[in-house]
């Protein structure tokens, strides 16, 4: 057995009844299927338990990094020191809180949000069904599809800050943006969500969504590990467009690649390394920004 850090012996004494899980492979957790050991690796179930951990790891002077489903995420072949805060699965829950108000805690997929909004007949997240991430990561960027964002039905969310104190914001306080929240500056972390949706016949909402998982399923190269859409939109254009036109459809960097079905995915072809991915968003960025004067930027948060 690998003899234990000193902070994995601290933090386990710290927080005995928390899951822990000690050099866990990023791999198994982030959608690209690429990065090293997690020092440590924790799976707080609720607010009680991600605030314990929060409040062991200020005790230790450790900054946690948060995690989702890791769809979004590129994580370093070396791993990571110290803490990742797992809460994919972990942070569970789902209610009907009236008529037309949902709240949905923040490990649970975006999915499987949709999925229970479309059975109580409620629309609006339809747009969300098939974004493969979390619901605290959703709202902490704002995602959104096929025009829908979340944004559009986020009536409030309750954040933990890094001391591991909890409170809530309006969906006026969380300043939503394209592809961003205030939670980035804050460095607040996602609990819950309350999403005020409309009423509507349940098989209408199933339907839409069935719609949109076929138009991505035509479009997007599903059956290979990637973290979506590679680069935000630029003004002035749309990224897959932009690196169609530069002729990198296909363009490769080890085991890296631009999807040939979508030029604005960037796929694990198998074997790819995140040195590999970086050295591809970079090379693609660099063409593009010579062919046309757009400077695109990851959309991938580069850990």
């Amino acid at each position: 057995m690998t003899e234990l850090t000193v902070f994995q012996q601290k933090i386990s004494a710290l927080i005995p009844e928390m899951e822990l899980k000690c050099n866990e492979p990023m791999a198994k957790h982030t959608s690209f299927k690429i990065g090293g050991g997690a020092e440590v690796m924790a799976f707080p179930k609720n607010a009680a338990e991600l605030s314990a951990i929060l409040k062991a790891s200020a005790l230790l002077d450790v900054k946690p990094a948060i995690l989702g489903a890791g769809t979004n995420v590129l994580a370093p072949d070396a791993g990571i020191p110290g803490l990742v805060i797992c809460l994919k699965d972990c942070m569970d829950g789902m209610e009907q809180l009236d008529g037309n108000r949902i709240r949905v805690a923040a490990g649970v997929t975006m999915t499987r949000a949709a999925v229970f909004a479309a059975n109580l007949g409620l629309s609006g997240l339809e747009f969300a069904h098939g974004i493969p991430g979390t619901v605290g990561g959703g709202v902490y960027m704002n995602a959104g599809a096929y025009g829908g964002e979340i944004v559009q039905v986020c009536e409030s969310v309750e954040v933990m800050d890094m001391a591991g104190n909890l409170t809530r914001r309006s969906n006026a306080e969380m300043q939503f943006s394209y592809r961003h929240s205030v939670l980035e500056e804050i460095n607040g972390i996602v609990v819950s969500a309350v999403f005020q949706l409309t009423p509507a016949e349940p098989e209408t909402i199933k339907a839409k969504m069935k719609e949109l998982q076929g138009k991505r399923s035509a479009s997007q190269p599903l059956d290979l590990p990637s973290a979506g859409s590679a680069f935000k939109r630029p003004v002035g254009g749309y990224a897959a467009a932009l690196i169609d036109q530069a002729g990198l459809k296909g363009y490769q960097v080890g085991g890296a690649a631009i999807s040939t079905k979508h030029a604005g995915f960037a796929v694990n072809l198998g074997g790819a390394t995140a040195e590999d991915v970086q050295k591809l968003l970079r090379q693609v960025s660099d063409i593009v920004f010579e062919k046309s004067g757009i400077r695109l930027e990851p959309e991938v948060r580069i850990w």
